[in-house]
């Protein structure tokens, strides 16, 4: 059974979705050999951001060999960089409005390379932005903590998910680990995940909310532990879940985790069902991570 001893606040770790919870030291980061993954991983900002940025380095760099040449271009000023890159924009995005064209024999060898360059950066503009379109993400969320409580007599770890948009996703299958670090008999150091037994790890169809259970038995990896032993262990809950997304009909993922300070002893979790008049049930999200202890269940505390 988890016993509570005293409470002792501690600064919450930023964290996302899933977020690796480690300091890295020693490994060479792959930036430029791993892109790709780079730009799906980044946010659309970022990514368009991005896209922006090298579209500009290219034409300036075009326009620098614009006006490195001379007068090269009809129309232009000579060595006037700022028509250089607008003659550059019209090329490199096939737009030819007429009023600057190449000159001479190396402006048009210049203007090949450049047409070349843009069908081949259209081409993979064009590729990233929709693979990162089709690319299947979940809109899952999770309650920012996890409670210890009894339920049906049995002391059990709990928290909640949602599915927050309106498909449904089917086949939804959740596993949780306990991360945390442990020494050998031999006095080796190691970052172990221990699978934690639900009493529901699959729902064929999740929609609305879904409360995980884990039961605190003898064999629980939490039987026995404290706040302050799995802070020492530097515990945390890792949470993962698949499904079949419905609309798409592709598999998608969640992730999320919670460290030792976000696990609440002696704690449930504030209902958010509440049934209609005409029994029909209603779910108000706005109470969805609002958690009240159980010794002042009447004071309703909340943790952000």
């Amino acid at each position: 059974m988890f016993r509570r001893t005293r409470r002792i606040d501690r600064p919450r770790r930023p964290r996302g979705r899933g977020a690796l919870n480690a300091v890295i030291i020693g490994l060479q980061p792959h930036r430029f050999s791993d892109l790709y993954h780079a730009f799906l991983e980044a946010s659309w900002p970022a990514a368009l951001a991005f896209l922006g940025v090298v579209f500009v380095a290219a034409n300036v760099v075009f326009a620098l060999l614009y006006v490195a040449c001379g007068d090269c271009i009809a129309g232009a000023r000579i060595g006037n960089l700022l028509d250089a890159v607008f003659f550059s924009v019209q090329t490199i995005a096939t737009i030819g409005y007429g009023q600057m064209v190449p000159r001479t024999t190396m402006a048009n060898v210049l203007v090949s390379i450049e047409a070349f360059t843009g069908l081949l950066g259209i081409a993979l503009a064009t590729g990233l932005v929709f693979s990162k379109f089709a690319r299947p993400t979940a809109r899952v969320m999770f309650s920012k903590v996890a409670v210890i409580a009894r339920r049906n007599g049995q002391a059990c770890l709990m928290f909640r998910m949602a599915n927050e948009r309106a498909t449904r996703i089917a086949e939804a299958q959740v596993r949780v680990s306990l991360v945390r670090n442990e020494v050998t008999k031999e006095g080796e150091r190691m970052r172990r995940s221990n699978d934690l037994q639900l009493e529901r790890d699959h729902s064929s169809i999740f929609a609305l909310s879904w409360t995980v259970v884990h039961p605190i038995t003898d064999e629980s990896p939490l039987h026995g532990a404290t706040p302050e032993s799995l802070a020492e262990q530097g515990a945390e809950l890792v949470v993962s879940m698949t499904g079949l997304d419905l609309t798409f009909a592709q598999t998608i993922h969640a992730r999320h985790s919670y460290a030792s300070a976000d696990i609440i002893p002696d704690a449930r979790l504030v209902d958010i069902f509440t049934p209609l008049a005409d029994g029909t049930p209603q779910i108000d999200y706005r109470h969805f991570h609002d958690w009240q202890p159980l010794d002042a269940e009447t004071a309703t505390r909340k943790k952000t």
